[in-house]
Protein backbone atom coordinates (compact mmCIF):
# COMPACT_ATOMS: atom_id res chain seq x y z
CA UNK A 1 0.00 0.00 0.00
CA UNK A 2 1.35 3.42 -0.98
CA UNK A 3 2.09 6.03 1.68
CA UNK A 4 -0.23 9.01 1.31
CA UNK A 5 0.76 12.31 2.95
CA UNK A 6 -1.23 15.51 3.26
CA UNK A 7 0.19 18.86 2.14
CA UNK A 8 -1.09 22.40 2.34
CA UNK A 9 -0.71 23.73 -1.19
CA UNK A 10 0.06 27.39 -1.76
CA UNK A 11 0.74 29.64 -4.69
CA UNK A 12 3.91 31.63 -5.08
CA UNK A 13 4.97 33.40 -8.29
CA UNK A 14 2.71 31.22 -10.40
CA UNK A 15 4.06 27.95 -8.97
CA UNK A 16 2.37 25.50 -6.59
CA UNK A 17 4.27 24.60 -3.43
CA UNK A 18 3.46 22.13 -0.68
CA UNK A 19 4.09 22.15 3.06
CA UNK A 20 3.43 19.07 5.17
CA UNK A 21 0.17 19.60 7.02
CA UNK A 22 1.94 18.31 10.17
CA UNK A 23 3.84 21.61 10.30
CA UNK A 24 0.85 23.92 9.77
CA UNK A 25 -0.65 25.64 12.84
CA UNK A 26 -3.04 28.03 11.15
CA UNK A 27 -3.67 30.25 8.14
CA UNK A 28 -4.30 33.98 8.60
CA UNK A 29 -5.39 36.83 6.38
CA UNK A 30 -2.63 39.34 5.71
CA UNK A 31 -2.29 41.90 8.50
CA UNK A 32 0.07 44.70 9.52
CA UNK A 33 3.56 43.45 10.38
CA UNK A 34 5.79 45.23 12.91
CA UNK A 35 9.24 45.75 11.39
CA UNK A 36 12.40 44.58 13.13
CA UNK A 37 15.52 46.75 12.82
CA UNK A 38 18.55 45.10 11.18
CA UNK A 39 16.54 42.00 10.22
CA UNK A 40 17.53 39.96 7.15
CA UNK A 41 15.85 41.15 3.94
CA UNK A 42 13.39 38.21 3.87
CA UNK A 43 12.23 38.74 7.48
CA UNK A 44 9.37 41.23 7.26
CA UNK A 45 8.96 41.60 11.03
CA UNK A 46 6.68 40.22 13.74
CA UNK A 47 2.97 39.75 14.29
CA UNK A 48 1.00 38.98 17.43
CA UNK A 49 -1.33 35.98 17.37
CA UNK A 50 -3.34 35.60 20.58
CA UNK A 51 -0.50 36.93 22.73
CA UNK A 52 2.39 35.12 21.02
CA UNK A 53 4.86 36.82 18.68
CA UNK A 54 5.79 35.20 15.37
CA UNK A 55 8.54 36.26 12.95
CA UNK A 56 7.15 36.63 9.43
CA UNK A 57 9.16 35.48 6.40
CA UNK A 58 8.36 36.66 2.88
CA UNK A 59 8.71 33.42 0.92
CA UNK A 60 9.24 35.33 -2.32
CA UNK A 61 12.28 37.12 -0.91
CA UNK A 62 13.59 33.98 0.78
CA UNK A 63 13.49 32.24 -2.61
CA UNK A 64 15.08 35.22 -4.42
CA UNK A 65 11.86 36.02 -6.27
CA UNK A 66 10.64 39.60 -6.75
CA UNK A 67 8.49 41.03 -3.99
CA UNK A 68 4.89 41.99 -4.81
CA UNK A 69 2.32 43.98 -2.85
CA UNK A 70 -0.22 41.94 -0.86
CA UNK A 71 -3.59 41.17 -2.46
CA UNK A 72 -6.89 39.95 -1.01
CA UNK A 73 -5.60 36.40 -1.58
CA UNK A 74 -2.28 36.89 0.31
CA UNK A 75 -2.06 34.72 3.42
CA UNK A 76 0.24 34.24 6.40
CA UNK A 77 0.78 30.57 7.19
CA UNK A 78 1.86 29.96 10.79
CA UNK A 79 4.11 26.91 10.92
CA UNK A 80 6.06 24.79 13.37
CA UNK A 81 9.50 24.88 11.75
CA UNK A 82 12.49 22.77 12.82
CA UNK A 83 15.39 25.17 13.42
CA UNK A 84 18.55 23.59 14.80
CA UNK A 85 17.39 21.35 17.67
CA UNK A 86 14.00 22.93 18.40
CA UNK A 87 10.61 23.67 16.84
CA UNK A 88 9.94 27.37 16.27
CA UNK A 89 6.72 29.11 15.29
CA UNK A 90 7.28 31.09 12.08
CA UNK A 91 4.87 32.76 9.66
CA UNK A 92 5.34 32.50 5.91
CA UNK A 93 3.72 34.97 3.53
CA UNK A 94 2.32 33.28 0.41
CA UNK A 95 0.55 34.77 -2.60
CA UNK A 96 -2.42 32.47 -1.90
CA UNK A 97 -3.41 29.19 -0.27
CA UNK A 98 -5.17 26.55 -2.38
CA UNK A 99 -6.13 23.49 -0.32
CA UNK A 100 -4.98 20.52 1.70
CA UNK A 101 -4.26 17.72 -0.76
CA UNK A 102 -3.15 14.10 -0.58
CA UNK A 103 0.06 13.13 -2.36
CA UNK A 104 1.15 9.56 -2.93
CA UNK A 105 4.75 9.57 -1.68
CA UNK A 106 5.69 6.81 -4.15
CA UNK A 107 4.96 9.22 -7.03
CA UNK A 108 7.24 12.01 -5.77
CA UNK A 109 10.44 12.70 -7.64
CA UNK A 110 13.83 14.15 -6.66
CA UNK A 111 14.50 17.81 -7.40
CA UNK A 112 15.77 18.22 -10.96
CA UNK A 113 19.37 19.41 -11.15
CA UNK A 114 18.80 21.56 -14.23
CA UNK A 115 17.78 24.62 -12.21
CA UNK A 116 14.56 26.53 -11.92
CA UNK A 117 13.17 29.80 -10.62
CA UNK A 118 13.35 28.66 -7.00
CA UNK A 119 16.21 27.96 -4.64
CA UNK A 120 16.36 24.19 -5.13
CA UNK A 121 18.32 23.76 -1.87
CA UNK A 122 15.01 24.42 -0.09
CA UNK A 123 13.03 21.78 -1.98
CA UNK A 124 12.60 18.23 -0.65
CA UNK A 125 10.80 16.56 -3.56
CA UNK A 126 8.45 17.22 -6.45
CA UNK A 127 4.97 15.75 -6.00
CA UNK A 128 2.15 15.22 -8.43
CA UNK A 129 -1.56 15.75 -8.18
CA UNK A 130 -3.00 14.60 -11.49
CA UNK A 131 -1.06 16.45 -14.17
CA UNK A 132 -0.01 19.24 -11.79
CA UNK A 133 3.40 19.36 -10.09
CA UNK A 134 3.71 20.41 -6.44
CA UNK A 135 7.09 21.63 -5.21
CA UNK A 136 7.46 20.31 -1.65
CA UNK A 137 9.45 22.49 0.74
CA UNK A 138 12.10 21.11 3.08
CA UNK A 139 11.35 23.46 5.99
CA UNK A 140 14.49 22.57 7.94
CA UNK A 141 16.73 23.52 5.00
CA UNK A 142 14.59 26.55 4.12
CA UNK A 143 15.10 27.97 7.61
CA UNK A 144 18.63 26.66 8.28
CA UNK A 145 20.01 30.02 7.13
CA UNK A 146 22.22 31.39 9.91
CA UNK A 147 20.34 34.72 9.86
CA UNK A 148 17.05 33.36 11.19
CA UNK A 149 18.34 31.64 14.36
CA UNK A 150 20.23 34.83 15.23
CA UNK A 151 16.97 36.76 15.17
CA UNK A 152 15.26 34.12 17.32
CA UNK A 153 18.16 34.19 19.80
CA UNK A 154 17.79 37.96 20.14
CA UNK A 155 14.07 37.57 20.80
CA UNK A 156 14.72 34.95 23.48
CA UNK A 157 17.28 37.19 25.17
CA UNK A 158 14.82 40.12 25.11
CA UNK A 159 12.08 37.90 26.55
CA UNK A 160 14.36 36.74 29.40
CA UNK A 161 15.08 40.36 30.35
CA UNK A 162 11.33 41.11 30.51
CA UNK A 163 10.55 37.96 32.55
Amino acid sequence: MAAISQYLTLGLAGETFGISIRNVREILDMRPISRLPHAPHFLLGMIDVRGSGYPIVDLRLKLDLPSVPPTDATRIIILDVPIEDRIVGVGFVADCVFEVTDIDESTTEPVPSVGGRWQSDYIARIGRKGEKFIIIFDLARLMSDAEMPAVRQGEMEAASVVS
